[in-house]
Order: C-alpha cells, then structure tokens, then sequence
C-alpha cells in the first residue's frame, strides 16, 4: 500500500524533543531533555476526590456527554474572575474559549489568521511547539531580534510590524530561554502593536512559576484589543487533563469556536468538570506556592553546580521562575552533535538549533530540571562539564573520564 500523504502532511516534522525522549526511556538516564513538570506537583487527592464527587451525583450525566465548544459555563466564570482578580482587568466569560491544552490553542489560532506566506514575527529563540503548529500553515517567520532579557523591541520597525499577521511571543520565564520580558518592553510592545495594528499572541503557560510570586502585567492587559492570551492547566495541575485556554474579543472567539468544532467539537466535559471542582474554592492559592517552592530549590542547586563545574567559557541564564535554563557554549561546539555523545554517558539535553525558526545557532542547549532530584542534577552536570572542557579544546586528545 502506498499511502498518497498530502504536501501539508509530507512537510511535517517530527519534534526534535520527542524523538529524544524516545531514546532516553532507559531508567540509568540522566535527562535535562523533556520540559514535563514534575509528578510531585500533581494534585492526586485532589483530583480523586473531584472525579468520585462527579460520578456519585448526576453531574455524571453531563460529565460524560458532549458539551459546549466554548467551554462548560462554570469553569468559563471561574476562569473570568480569577483573571480578573490577579491582573486588575475586566474578563468576561464570553472571552474565553477552553481548549484540549494550549497547544491546540496554536493550531487554531495558525488556521485562523496565517495564509501561506504570511508573515509571522517570532522571538529569537522561541517556542519548538509553536513553530510546529504554524509551519503547516507556511508562514514566513521574521525573527526579533533578542538579548538575554528578551525581545529587543526598538529592533522591531513599525513596517514589519504593521505587515505580520501576528507575533508569538512568550514573555514570562520563556521556553526555552527561561528569561522574562521586562516591565519596559511590555509596555514598549503593547504600544508598538496599538500603533501598527499588530496581534500579539501571548502565551503563558509559565506565568504562575515566578519564584518570588510576583508577576508582571501581561500584554493582554496593556494592549487588550490587539492581544490573544494563552494559558494551560498542564503546569500547575497536571497535563493529563489536557486544559488551556484563550482570551481575547468576542469576535475572535467565535471564529474559533467555528474551528473547533471542525477539529474535535469541544474539550472534554470530564476533564473540565474536574479541573473547575478542584480550583473553585482557592484550591491553587494553596497549590502554587508550593510549586514554585520546589521549583526554585531545583533551579538554584542547578545554577549552584553549573557554577562550581562548568568551564569558564559557558555561559547560562539566571531565571527567576519557570523550568529551563539556557547555556551558550564556545563557538566552535556544535550542541547537536554533542548530543550523541552525552546520551553514551548517560546525560541528555535539548540541543538549542531546534528553537530558531531562521538562522540556528549551533552552540547552544537547553536544560530542563524540575523533575530531576539533586544529586542526578548534580551528576548529569558534572558528565556534561566534562564533556564541554574536552571540546572547548579541539586539540585534546585524551578521553572523557566519566
């Protein structure tokens, strides 16, 4: 059988972090590779108890039949005035649309506002997930440019910005960067985007992960009209229940619901009725903290070894919140071809060439590190170290001693 795949279908890709997760199932495994949250954050009781509470009382009925594309009404209300609460803005229900996790978000918002060619201004790196939504719509991605705080926005001029169709653009604790958008450039952005007519797509699936629990204004609420606002259940209950969700004006919104309901009617009753009995009386006020308790303990013993084993000539970022760190290494090292050889000691990470959508850069990596106890972080850094120290000098012969 010769199956006759469509041109969209042939020019798929597979993702470069899934194909590595494939690899490293072993259980000796030392991986910094998949951005997954850790289990330990999974409400499990919680969820239990919402579940039985559920299907011993006829909310079962509703639970299991087909729903609104929309969303169920409750969670739509919490979610409004949660929203509304923790940003100082207005929310309404009929701004949001519940989806099957955030990355759906993506493709829908990929079929609603990209022809092919249009152009799509990303940051530089920026998110693997959201260049795999968009590419099948083929889009020409124009990259920002970018320092280690985030998007230089003065690099952006108000001609492109007035020709894309919109900017992706992840402010808080960036995939896979780890760096946050400063106050000034927000303010900067939402401007720019008022005065060129400019979409802005907001992803924040990361935003609740501020060590500190300080969160700054996001886009949506500078720039409401020109804003499409993301955000996910998956980082702080557990991305099994497969909830994100959207904000933006009604007139968006509706188109889709229209999308939607072509690509699979709506998102599952059971997993939103769970999701709304477990959050509905502050269960995440409690919850959260604690994620980022954990959280912050990982990355600053991440950081701590990074500083006491890393050759002088690798540099990494310093996040104050969400689950990555990024390293920037000499030059001549290229990451991807690193890979293989760390994977043999037992130690795998996210080679950075994958984040780009132009121009790669072969020298750099991502580490993800909230689901590795202390003394692996500490063990798989030190492999790595070693492993750099042998390539920053190209003329050093002698092997490895792991």
């Amino acid at each position: 059988m010769v199956w006759k795949f469509s041109d969209r279908a042939l020019a798929l890709k597979s993702s470069t972090i899934r194909e590595i997760l494939k690899i490293i199932e072993q259980p000796d495994m030392i991986s910094f590779a998949g951005g997954l949250p850790s289990s330990n954050t999974f409400p499990v009781e919680e969820i239990k108890q919402a579940t039985d509470l559920i299907m011993s009382s006829d909310e079962a009925f509703s639970a299991l039949q087909y729903g609104p594309t929309e969303g169920i009404a409750p969670l739509r209300k919490w979610l409004a005035e949660y929203l509304s609460s923790r940003d100082n803005t207005t929310i309404t229900p009929n701004q949001i649309m519940i989806v099957t996790g955030s990355q759906q978000a993506l493709d829908l918002i990929g079929k609603a506002l990209i022809n092919k060619g249009s152009k799509v201004l990303v940051e530089t790196p920026t998110y693997l997930g959201g260049l795999q939504s968009f590419t099948q719509y083929e889009p020409e991605y124009i990259s920002v440019d970018s320092d280690e705080k985030g998007l230089l926005v003065e690099s952006l001029t108000d001609e492109i910005a007035s020709q894309a169709s919109f900017m992706y653009v992840i402010p808080n604790f960036q995939n896979p960067t780890g760096r946050r958008l400063p106050l000034e450039r927000r303010q900067q952005l939402a401007e720019k985007a008022k005065r060129t007519n400019l979409i802005l797509v907001e992803d924040d699936p990361y935003g609740e992960l501020d060590y500190q629990g300080h969160r700054l204004a996001g886009l949506y609420t500078m720039a409401p009209d020109n804003t499409i606002y993301l955000g996910s259940f998956s980082k702080i209950l557990a991305p099994g229940l497969r909830l994100g969700y959207i904000v933006a004006n009604e007139v968006f919104i509706d188109k889709l619901v229209q999308l939607k309901q072509s690509a699979d009617l709506h998102t599952p009753s059971l997993t939103q009725r769970i999701a709304y009995h477990v959050i509905k009386d502050g269960f995440l006020d409690r919850h959260i903290p604690k994620i980022r308790e954990l959280y912050k303990s990982r990355c600053q013993f991440m950081l701590s070894c990074l500083a006491r084993y890393m050759p002088e000539n690798v540099v990494w970022s310093q996040p104050e919140g969400g689950m990555f760190i990024w390293l920037d290494l000499p030059t001549h090292i290229n990451a991807t071809e690193l890979l293989s050889e760390a994977i043999q000691h037992k130690v795998a990470f996210v080679p950075g060439e994958t984040f780009f959508a132009n121009a790669p850069k072969m020298n750099c990596l991502r580490l993800a590190f909230v689901t590795v106890p202390e003394e692996k972080i500490e063990a798989g850094i030190q492999i790595l170290a070693q492993l750099f120290k042998k390539h920053a000098n190209t003329l050093e012969e002698s092997p490895v001693i792991i």
